[in-house]
């Protein structure tokens, strides 16, 4: 039997062995927060950002940051209808509604046109999710944001590594998010960090995050508002700070994957894959191929077919307007034929090319019996 290729796993070496070792043995008392604090300035100055702080989640680092927007009840959040619901979740538990819009058929992310039709006197912010890495056009996101007076905020819990036009993913926004599950290219096993260079909106958020305690308070066990246990733990930022001294080691492999797949896949007619427009820089956590419609590929084939190799296939999210918790009743019509004949790729660290050529394989079975 051949072995199986996984879609993705995490780059774990001695040192992130021997860092969550030292904060087990020595990460309490006067030191429970030092690794905490060297994660944050380490993810800080790698984005060039001037607030950041370690989230248990990127789920609840996006629902902070939100409730420290005053998004609530009878508000609406325009994102694109291509994406995890840990993205809608926060906008829901704050009583407010999320609003799915289409999405662009090459980037896969938020249409700024659709997203700007959305806009009503409800709307009190639009969420640019830069899926897989790919990037949302940001420029004209602000723009709009600017125009309407909305903030815009950046999803980037896939983009790390990812540039747009000079400017790292999840900077350009009110604030950013990022995630580090075991599955992301930089991981503490489960994690997250919000990102801002807004000053308020950061002290905000730290009281949020720290049970409503506000920095500087000094009566003990004070709470100034009901707040969130949304806390990293240090064992978890000794592993980040282990990852942040390999990052661009990690962002290079990820896109080196990527490459190789398009250089192998690139005589497929009708085949696409993550897109890298002039002057940015993909960071290409997920490898995903997108059939074009005329090839009759669908999903359910290409799991079939990976399956039936030993490959691990993950499929791109399903629409959320399409789920039956939302009931909108929508029908974005990309969002929703895009998910239909698509796939993500393995990609990991140690994925060598003789793995890349089975999967490669495999689609080009797939393509050359579509013909």
């Amino acid at each position: 039997m051949k072995s199986r290729i996984l879609y993705t796993k995490p780059s774990i070496t001695d040192l992130e062995v021997r860092y969550a070792a030292d904060a087990a043995a020595n990460g309490w008392g006067d030191q429970c927060y030092a690794y905490i604090n060297r994660f944050e300035d380490l993810f800080r100055r790698h984005l060039g950002v001037n607030h950041a702080i370690a989230t248990s989640s990127c789920t609840g680092a996006l629902h902070m940051g939100m409730a420290a927007l005053g998004i609530g009840p009878g508000d609406e959040v325009i994102m694109a209808d291509t994406n995890w619901i840990a993205t809608a979740a926060p906008i829901v538990h704050l009583g407010a509604k999320p609003v799915f819009v289409d999405i662009l058929p090459d980037s896969w992310c938020i249409d700024p046109e659709q997203a700007e039709a959305a806009i009503t006197p409800r709307t009190k912010a639009i969420v640019a999710v830069h899926l897989y890495g790919n990037l949302c056009e940001m420029d004209r996101l602000l723009a709009i944001g600017r125009k309407h007076g909305i903030p815009i905020i950046e999803d980037a819990a896939e983009a790390i590594g990812s540039v747009w036009h000079g400017k790292r993913a999840g900077t350009m926004g009110r604030f950013g998010v990022f995630s580090f599950h075991g599955t992301k290219t930089l991981t503490t096993g489960e994690g997250g960090m919000f990102v801002t260079d807004d000053p308020d909106l950061y002290e905000q958020v730290l009281t949020l995050s720290n049970h409503g305690r506000a920095r500087g308070q000094t009566r003990q066990f004070w709470p100034e508002v009901v707040g969130f246990k949304y806390k990293m733990s240090n064992i978890q930022a000794a592993i980040g700070c282990a990852q942040m001294e390999r990052i661009d080691q990690l962002i290079a492999r990820k896109r080196e994957i990527l490459s190789t797949y398009k250089a192998r896949l690139a005589g497929l007619e009708g085949v696409s894959m993550n897109p890298e427009p002039e002057g940015t820089i993909n960071g290409a956590w997920m490898p995903t191929v997108v059939f074009s419609a005329q090839t009759g590929v669908t999903r359910e084939m290409l799991q079939a077919a990976f399956s039936a190799e030993h490959i691990d296939a993950r499929v791109v999210f399903w629409p959320l307007s399409s789920l039956p918790i939302f009931e909108t009743g929508m029908q974005n019509m990309t969002a929703n034929s895009i998910a239909g004949r698509s796939i993500n790729l393995p990609s990991y660290h140690d994925l060598c090319i003789q793995e890349i050529k089975r999967v490669c394989a495999v689609l080009e079975k797939m393509h050359v019996g579509r013909k």
